[in-house]
């Protein structure tokens, strides 16, 4: 048997064959390796084909060659290049004295515009003016011109500003809101106490001091408020937050006249007239600082249905105060005690009156028969401004109460939609159950089912500011997503979703696809593993991150899967970033995704690359039970020929021969 060797390019390959009598066998290639067969057979084509390109250049040397040809340079005479260059001078001159007489155009034009809008805004002013003179010699009331109080005031405003500030944000500044509330005390002295003082015998010689001290206090409070603390509220014009002068508050008559009214000292008319709450009517008129404070507490409150109750609890009973003066003024107009109907005189005046309002409005029944006309027209009148007042009161808390219990009753909705499909497809109870108490755990921890639903209604800054306060930081402590652009990280935070798991529930499993990495917001979970996963292995706390290495893997060679199981224990909630959402934001940040696959392959070469980890208590089965067939040791293989090119080797080639 002989054996020859033939070398040919691009393959290989060993022909056996026996004597020249023989019969000549086909030739059979044999391919050792076939990415080295495929890069030297594209080797050998790429040669071939520059070989004969070499061969044509050698044969017509004005043949193109395989490079680029740089561009030619035209060659000119001195005429023709002079000549050349006078053209192109002619046509830079020619194209700067258009640029120059199109921005000359575009100057006039801007200053047309400019002097036209000043022009317009001159008249406009001056219209603006004649009309306020119009209004001004028309009105009945004239305007109150107060530019001398700037002066008077220096001193105190000084010292306010020291304490307050220049200016005063209404929204936000809690100092504004508690002086409001004081200011709203001073209010319902007026308003209830005045119309009680009036109807009421309670101006006695024992008790006039002491209602002209309180009614000095209250309007000391007023003046302090429209003088001090109005002057420096800050308003938004047009879309600009704008700071009051004192002398901008004095002339700004049309908003501010009521306030100037309402401090008018009518009182010393008490002089000439006698003491009565009469006079102190004007300071009604001080009711929008009432619904102002009502606004501002709203908007602090935790529970602000706690003071939209108090606040119609409280229009009822001023309802039934000023059906008790009525009722007092109409008994003392037909005598009191003269029928039956009348106010008899006897006991506490206001208490007996008010109840005879209460069961009036309320239409309890039981009230004595009037006799007179004027007691019927009264009692009728009294009758139908009750059932309207006190059905319109009824249905405003009604509508107060539902409106506090909205959420609640969303979420039993929802919860009994769920249940009732749950028992339509019967759902074993161990289910359900479990189903119940994510509804009822998620509902006491976060007072609502998705936090989504309800942050998708605000705009995108205050969004972006809350999740930034609730997660930048740690984001930031991630090494995965250190070095990368804080805009990313935002983004990314914008993407996160909360899903809580109950006690026991596997967030992850061994051998799943990784598409999501976690960041625990609250409760613990638990990396476990053994035959019954009994065994815990580390416990991650609320601000720790897992699974982020999942996100730049790919499923290549099963590189992104899950290498260990982790369950919630206890209830846990947790922040959850989908790959996909993370590959949208990479596009619009290049240099953060390659920050992000260079850190991501640090990671992987430092923790192993990523492989299902088998646990020491699972079986083996099928042909993993037999292991890998261990290697032929080197000196037996030396001495045996069971290498390459061996004896054993040789002997196999013949028998295929």
């Amino acid at each position: 048997i002989g054996a020859t060797v033939m070398q040919s390019s691009p393959l290989s390959y060993v022909s056996f064959s026996r004597s020249e009598d023989a019969p000549s066998l086909p030739t059979k290639t044999i391919v050792i390796n076939r990415y080295c067969d495929n890069q030297l057979r594209d080797i050998v084509k790429k040669l071939r084909e520059r070989t004969e390109l070499f061969k044509e250049k050698v044969i017509d040397p004005y043949s193109s060659s395989p490079e680029h040809s740089p561009p030619v340079t035209p060659v000119y005479r001195k005429e023709d290049w002079i000549k050349k260059q006078e053209v192109e001078r002619i046509k830079r001159e020619e194209a700067e004295q258009k640029k120059k007489e199109e921005d000359a155009k575009k100057a006039a034009a801007k200053k047309e515009k400019e002097e036209k809008e000043k022009k317009e805004k001159e008249e406009k002013l001056k219209a603006e003016k004649e009309k306020a003179d119009k209004e001004a010699a028309e009105a009945i009331c004239p305007k109150i011109k107060c530019t001398c109080i700037d002066t008077l005031l220096k001193p105190f405003e000084d010292k306010m500003d020291a304490y307050l500030g220049t200016t005063i944000d209404p929204f936000t500044d809690r100092r504004y809101i508690k002086w409001l509330s004081v200011v709203t005390i001073a209010f319902n002295y007026n308003v209830w106490l005045a119309t009680a003082r009036l109807c009421f015998p309670y101006h006695t010689p024992v008790t006039i001091p002491f209602w002209i001290f309180f009614d000095i206090l209250a309007d000391l409070v007023n003046i302090i408020d429209i003088t001090m603390f109005q002057p420096r509220l800050q308003f938004v014009k047009a879309g600009d937050i704008i700071v009051t002068l004192i002398y901008i508050y004095f002339d700004d008559i049309l908003s501010q006249q009521t306030d100037l009214i309402s401090i008018i000292p009518f009182d010393l008319l008490c002089f000439h007239f006698g003491f009565t709450s009469i006079f102190r009517i004007n300071r009604f008129m001080r009711y929008q600082s009432f619904f102002e404070f009502s606004d501002r507490l709203e908007s602090i409150m935790a529970k602000a249905y706690i003071w939209r109750v108090g606040r119609t609890t409280g229009y009822l009973l001023f309802c039934l105060h000023l059906n008790s003066c009525l009722y007092y003024v109409a008994s003392e107009y037909e005598g009191l005690g003269s029928t039956k109907w009348t106010y008899d005189g006897k006991g506490n005046a206001y208490l007996r009156c008010y109840y005879f309002a209460t069961r009036t409005l309320i239409t309890i029944g039981g009230l004595p028969e009037p006799h007179t006309l004027f007691e019927i027209i009264f009692q009728l009148v009294n009758f139908f401004t009750g059932v309207f007042v006190f059905s319109s009161l009824i249905g405003q808390m009604r509508d107060v109460i539902g409106a506090a219990t909205a959420g609640q009753t969303y979420f039993r909705a929802s919860m009994d939609a769920c249940v009732a499909y749950m028992n339509t497809y019967t759902i074993p109870k161990l289910v359900q159950n479990r189903v119940r108490t994510w509804y009822n755990y998620t509902w006491d921890s976060q007072g609502m089912l998705d936090e989504f639903e309800l942050l998708e209604k605000m705009p995108l800054v205050m969004r972006t500011a809350i999740a930034v306060d609730i997660n930048l930081a740690t984001f930031q402590k991630i090494d995965l997503f250190k070095g990368c652009d804080n805009q990313m990280l935002v983004d990314m935070l914008l993407r996160l979703k909360s899903i809580v798991y109950l006690p026991g529930d596997f967030v992850c499993k061994k051998g799943d696809i990784g598409r999501e990495m976690y960041i625990i917001k609250a409760g613990e979970v638990q990396v476990i593993g053994g035959p019954d996963n009994k065994i815990v292995f580390v416990t991650l706390k609320a601000g720790c991150v897992f699974g982020e290495i999942s996100l730049l893997q790919s499923a290549k060679d099963g590189g992104n899967r899950r290498t260990a199981n982790v369950a919630a224990h206890g209830f846990a909630n947790l922040f959850v970033l989908d790959k996909k959402d993370l590959n949208d934001i990479l596009v619009h940040y290049p240099e953060s995704q390659k920050v992000l696959a260079r850190k991501g392959r640090k990671l992987m070469k430092a923790k192993g690359k990523a492989a299902p980890v088998k646990d020491e208590g699972e079986k083996k089965k099928g042909l993993a039970m037999f292991g890998q067939k261990p290697p032929t040791p080197k000196m037996l293989r030396a001495f045996g020929g069971f290498g390459k090119g061996g004896l054993l080797e040789k002997l196999r080639v013949c028998v295929m021969i």
